[in-house]
């Protein structure tokens, strides 16, 4: 079940790029990615993992990201959600 969120969410997250920035279809997209990652590593360690104190920067602008996407200014968030995760992951 978490493979195939996270298939969708990054199905519609590529989707709603190419519609150009449709706020919905990233903001679904966004919803099934986060949703498929809990299920396939859980909880705990997905919470774990989102806020430690080293990444709290990058789960801030990830998370500040998304919320933006769903108040409808979507080049805005998808631009502070790759920085999130550009720093999430380094």
């Amino acid at each position: 079940i978490g493979v195939g969120l996270v298939g969708f969410g990054l199905f519609f997250i590529l989707f709603g790029m190419l519609l150009y920035f449709d706020s919905v279809l990233l903001a679904f997209g966004n919803i099934l990615f986060l949703s498929g990652l809990v299920f396939i590593i859980g909880f705990r360690r997905t919470f774990t993992f989102f806020f430690q104190r080293p990444k709290l920067k990058g789960t801030s602008f990830f998370f500040g990201g998304v919320l933006v996407v769903l108040m409808r200014w979507p080049l805005l968030g998808m631009l502070l959600e790759a920085y999130g995760f550009i720093t999430l992951f380094r």
